[in-house]
């Protein structure tokens, strides 16, 4: 099934395929979570996990299978998965595997509005961001070479090995384009660089204007 989905949240896969695994409260799925270093990969909050898992009850995709109590705290509801939420579970998963969505990255609407800002500065920016991606591609290297120390099989790291791919495929890509706009080898540099050199200086009525500052 593709398409809208009533809920789409991919905290609530997350809590799917947690309770594929066994029952569970909502607590210990958070703990699970972090256990698992999946705040990485879905925006875990803690208050957003009790929205989703009230959603996915009502939409029948878990139902109440009891209640759990550890020394004096609280007793918390435990959660079951339904037949039907094993099917939404697949399903979800075979779209988000198979299936190309489009996405609105921030990086790429920055890309899109760049010529606002000096070429001059838009290198700098861009040379501060490919240090920075290189730099978080070299901590997911060192993540997952403590995990296989720890004897973490690859199938539980590859959400890391593709953002070490990523990134640095992102990183080749930005200093291939600071060399164009440093060599002035990108078409239409000139035209961008003509925009705010006319934005920077006076015209000749400004000029001649006591009133108008050349910074202006």
């Amino acid at each position: 099934m593709t398409g809208e989905r009533k809920i789409s949240n991919p905290l609530a896969l997350a809590v799917l395929v947690l309770l594929q695994e066994r029952p569970m409260h909502a607590y210990e799925m958070v703990t699970t979570l972090r256990e698992r270093d999946k705040q990485d990969s879905i925006n875990l909050k803690y208050g957003s996990l009790y929205t989703v898992v009230r959603a996915l009850r009502r939409e029948g995709l878990i139902k109440e299978a009891g209640t759990a109590r550890a020394g004096r705290r609280p007793e918390r509801t435990v959660y079951a998965l339904t037949d039907g939420g094993r099917r939404e579970l697949r399903d979800w998963l075979r779209e988000l595997l198979g299936e190309p969505h489009h996405e609105f990255p921030r990086f790429v609407a920055g890309l899109s509005l760049m010529g606002a800002l000096p070429p001059e500065e838009a290198v700098e920016l861009l040379e501060r961001r490919a240090d920075r991606v290189a730099e978080r591609a070299e901590r997911y290297r060192a993540r997952i070479a403590e995990a296989e120390a720890m004897g973490v099989a690859d199938v539980h790291l590859v959400e890391d090995d593709y953002r070490i791919a990523m990134d640095l495929a992102e990183e080749a890509w930005i200093r291939r384009l600071i060399a164009s706009l440093r060599s002035g080898t990108l078409g239409g540099i000139e035209e961008w660089r003509e925009h705010h050199r006319r934005r920077r200086e006076p015209t000749a009525a400004e000029s001649n204007d006591p009133g108008v500052s050349a910074a202006e």
